[in-house]
């Protein structure tokens, strides 16, 4: 889902450059107050490289109830608005039950790249969650851009997600 634009020499090594996918539109994001800043630190990023972000909040780090973003950034992307989602909290439990709720919705909690990667791969993860309390900004980033350039392999992985949904 990326696309690689050119090659850039950064630190003397010869680093290839990403923009992300113009397929992809729109990536909603919402958080809680345990994950404000890494949220703006991921908005950065994919401003970048040059994604449209829709900002669910919250806004600031004083406590405030996960379900109040999590609900809109699901609904997002469950009509369209949005392609895909980021739901940050402190343990990324909370806010990925939540999105769960919502039919259609298969978020992912992903603490290390492989998640990452195999959540879009076998599963078509359409929404990653992340637990800002447990990993930090560096991760986060390598995490975020290995979900979005992975792609779902289908095939065996679709039959099974055609029964998550109940009916």
């Amino acid at each position: 889902m990326y696309k690689i634009i050119s090659l850039i020499l950064v630190n003397g090594y010869l680093c290839n450059q990403k923009k992300m996918d113009a397929n992809i539109k729109c990536i909603g994001i919402a958080c809680d107050h345990a994950g404000y800043e890494l949220k703006n630190e991921i908005i950065d990023h994919l401003n970048n490289l040059g994604a449209k972000v829709l900002d669910f909040g919250t806004n600031s780090n004083k406590s405030m109830d996960y379900p109040d973003v999590a609900h809109p950034l699901a609904e997002s992307v469950v009509n369209g608005e949005c392609d895909f989602g980021i739901a940050i909290c402190g343990s990324g439990n909370g806010i990925s039950m939540t999105v769960n709720k919502h039919k259609n919705i298969r978020a992912a909690l992903c603490w290390n790249v492989e998640l990452a990667q195999l959540a879009r791969e076998h599963n078509n993860a359409n929404i990653l969650s992340l637990p800002a309390r447990f990993i930090d900004q560096k991760l986060a980033i390598e995490i975020v851009d290995k979900f979005f350039s992975s792609d779902f392999e289908g095939g065996r992985h679709q039959t099974r997600i055609d029964k998550i949904n109940l009916k």
